[in-house]
């Protein structure tokens, strides 16, 4: 469905300037954006992916992953086709890199309205924008959210937090938690392997937080890629600067797209970054697609709060509604119920 899109501006001529994405495309007519899903049709920004999904299932919101927000429930998971990245190792390459171009995207009608029905018909407390990039089904995500909040639901991002502010802006008030992507703490990685920027996506961090957006970072950790000491160290020394209690979900690589020569990252050296983490002072490291190091721990007694096998979460007795540790009363950072 093609539809008008948000946040751009005419150039002169017949350019636009797309300020959506941290791309900040200058799109000339009939032309489309990096995304490959927006258009200038006659001096008009539109884009495809409106109501067009690509997926759509229950998940349990641990599987985002979100482990500080609401666990033990289920988020409704949408997406679109289409990215603005372009990373060689995408495990979900099959979607996010389809071609889109000339106007036509793969997919199936599935409105906003349709999507909180389903999503309250499936006893799911929030409605996830995941799978693929969300800032590139703006447009939709934005009115799936906002009527999910009418319906008394959650909203979440799973993103590459490659956006600008002024996106952050209109979503600040629906986004109730965003997991973001911190794929490398070196520009150059970010140039040669997803066609992006490294700054764009630490300002977003820093600036969801700032508008009240709960907040959890993922690092997939890819061997002789990003797995390096000092990598490591300098990814959980920013994110303790923002704020130690800002959960890491360190994640185990396993070769995908173009990337099949590479290895699985081994657990030496996922115990090893999770160390690292610890060490930068971050209360909560946890690491992800094995099933190690994945309860919830008290940073302040190291007491066992929520236990967690696979996407299974169990929590301790009166933990969510209070959301302090029932052993010394620490406030455990997080969105519990």
């Amino acid at each position: 469905m093609r539809k008008e899109a948000m946040l751009w501006e005419k150039c002169e001529g017949d350019e636009i300037h797309c300020y959506l994405c941290a791309h900040h495309c200058i799109v000339p007519e009939s032309g489309f954006g990096f995304c490959a899903v927006r258009q200038n049709i006659k001096g008009c920004l539109y884009t495809y992916t409106y109501g067009r999904a690509i997926a759509d299932t229950v998940d349990p919101i641990e599987k985002k992953p979100f482990y500080h927000f609401l666990p033990g429930t289920y988020a409704y998971s949408i997406a679109t086709a289409g990215c603005n990245f372009r990373c060689s190792f995408c495990q979900n390459w099959t979607i996010s890199q389809l071609s889109v171009m000339g106007g036509k995207i793969e997919g199936y009608e599935l409105l906003p309205e349709k999507i909180a029905r389903n999503a309250l018909e499936k006893s799911c407390r929030s409605i996830s924008c995941t799978y693929t990039e969300p800032t590139i089904f703006f447009e939709y995500a934005y009115d799936v959210c906002r009527i999910a909040k009418d319906n008394g639901l959650y909203n979440t991002f799973v993103t590459n937090g490659f956006m600008t502010k002024k996106a952050i802006d209109v979503m600040a008030g629906y986004i109730d938690a965003a997991n973001v992507d911190l794929k490398f703490f070196q520009n150059s990685s970010y140039e040669k392997i997803c066609k992006g920027r490294l700054q764009p996506v630490l300002d977003s961090i820093q600036y969801m937080k700032d508008k009240g957006i709960w907040i959890e970072i993922t690092t997939l950790v890819v061997p002789g890629v990003n797995d390096s000491d000092k990598e490591l160290k300098d990814i959980a020394g920013f994110i303790a600067k923002i704020d130690k209690s800002i959960p890491w979900h360190i994640s185990r690589f396993h070769p995908d797209y173009k990337d099949m020569e590479l290895l699985p990252t081994s657990m030496l050296l996922l115990n090893r970054a999770f160390e690292i983490g610890k060490a930068a002072g971050l209360e909560y490291v946890y690491l992800g697609n094995v099933a190690q190091k994945t309860g919830t721990l008290c940073p302040g007694c190291g007491e066992l709060l929520i236990k967690r096998a696979g996407f299974n979460a169990v929590c301790q007795p009166n933990f969510l509604k209070s959301g302090r540790c029932g052993s010394c009363g620490k406030s455990i950072s997080g969105i519990w119920s």
